[in-house]
């Protein structure tokens, strides 16, 4: 087949790892043509441009600032986006037909682009529902709900899901609450597509991983707690201060803290206000080398805020599951990836906010190797069951074998 893909992520090639990027490779080595459109953002200074790429197309169409920029400039990317692509596509893919398009939340803006392309082309189109917006963004106080852009936006989010021919959401709990809520434009089109990777060849034993410790000082005598990915607003960050400080005499853990994000500088500022001692902070890092010291970790964690009345499913799961290593997540009450974690024996989930519950769970994992080992062998034994890439492809091409 011919797949058009549209994503806000920048993807300048294939060689990286990510749920995007890995499912596109499958897509390419299964023997599809894929045409992938992506931001480039103006801070780049890249115009527009179409090349080949490792067996690929890929569209880069010069955009707004939309990505760890201010509210405004954000939105008003978000709005101009569709305009964006839909003129680069008309533009650089006027010779080709294609007979899918793949498409992923956010944005919830590209519906006139997928309408396009289903009747220049008579094209089928899949949604990866990654994101459950405008909810979500009231939920966190950033759009008043039943305000101008709130319903702006719900429109928006309507018409993409009824443009949409099949739905993927991530979870259980994301198909119940799509379903419930948006019945009218998503009957018979849901099904659940969860995040997925493809494994990473890398290895390493013990002398490498104690010299990526020694290269980033983490101590060696240390139960090594991580959490990668977005600092914003809707992780939560104030009860992730919250369990530094109540842990910062414990010398029998450590935690790495790696990613950037709105809430970034406000975590910097109080473990330089506090002087913290068992707590790394680093600003983002390529994927690789985040994969080498997740190597040295043991226990990963995931944070979403507890206003959300939305299911969301953190990508950065299948990382830890990856690394066998179990899980603790602090989240909302409608959010899933608990349950699962808990049900399937490779995690503790508890309420964004409950402390006590967080520090229980930090107390059993770190003083109990023989109990981490076999929950990070449950995890990485559901992560082969359920969170290969080969899942979403499947999931996917079930649709369009005939096509």
């Amino acid at each position: 087949m011919n797949i058009l893909f549209l994503t806000l992520v920048e993807v300048s090639n294939l060689t990286e790892r990510g749920i995007y990027h890995d499912l596109l490779r499958k897509f390419r080595d299964e023997g599809h043509d894929v045409t992938i459109v992506t931001p480039v953002e103006r801070r780049r200074r890249i115009a527009t441009n179409f090349n080949d790429r490792e067996g690929v197309s890929i569209l880069q169409v010069k955009t707004f600032n939309i990505q760890k920029t201010n509210f405004i400039e954000k939105g008003v990317g978000t709005l101009a986006i569709e305009y964006q692509y839909l003129v680069a596509i008309k533009k650089y893919t006027s010779e080709k037909k294609f007979d899918l398009v793949l498409y992923s939340t956010p944005p919830i803006t590209f519906a006139k682009v997928i309408e396009f392309i289903k009747k220049r082309d008579h094209a089928k189109s899949y949604l990866l529902l990654k994101d459950i917006f405008p909810q979500n963004a009231v939920d966190l106080g950033i759009l008043k709900k039943n305000g101008i852009l709130h319903r702006y936006f719900k429109h928006k989010e309507n018409q993409l899901y009824a443009v949409s021919d099949h739905i993927g959401c991530m979870s259980p709990a994301n198909v119940e609450y799509i379903t419930k809520y948006n019945f009218k434009t998503t009957q018979g089109k849901v099904e659940i597509n969860p995040n997925s990777i493809e494994l990473s060849k890398g290895t390493f034993d013990e002398v490498k991983v104690d010299e990526i410790k020694a290269q980033y000082g983490i101590p060696h005598n240390t139960v090594v707690f991580v959490y990668g990915g977005n600092l914003g607003k809707p992780q939560g960050i104030d009860f992730l201060i919250q369990i530094l400080l109540a842990n910062q005499n414990n010398r029998k853990i450590f935690f790495l803290i790696v990613g950037n994000g709105t809430e970034y500088q406000k975590l910097k500022d109080m473990l330089d206000l506090n002087r913290l001692q068992n707590i790394l902070l680093i600003n983002a890092l390529p994927k690789k080398q985040y994969d080498e010291l997740l190597s040295c970790c043991d226990i990963g964690l995931i944070f979403l805020d507890r206003r959300f009345s939305i299911p969301n499913f953190p990508s950065r799961l299948l990382s830890y599951l990856e690394y066998k290593m179990p899980v603790i997540s602090a989240t909302d009450s409608a959010t899933d990836i608990g349950s699962i974690m808990e049900s399937n024996q490779f995690g503790i989930g508890v309420l964004s906010g409950n402390l006590e519950a967080f520090n229980a769970a930090i107390d059993k994992l770190s003083n109990d190797a023989g109990y981490r080992k076999r929950l990070g062998e449950n995890g990485y034994n559901y992560l082969l069951s359920n969170y290969l890439v080969k899942n979403s492809y499947d999931a996917i091409m079930k649709h369009y074998r005939n096509v």
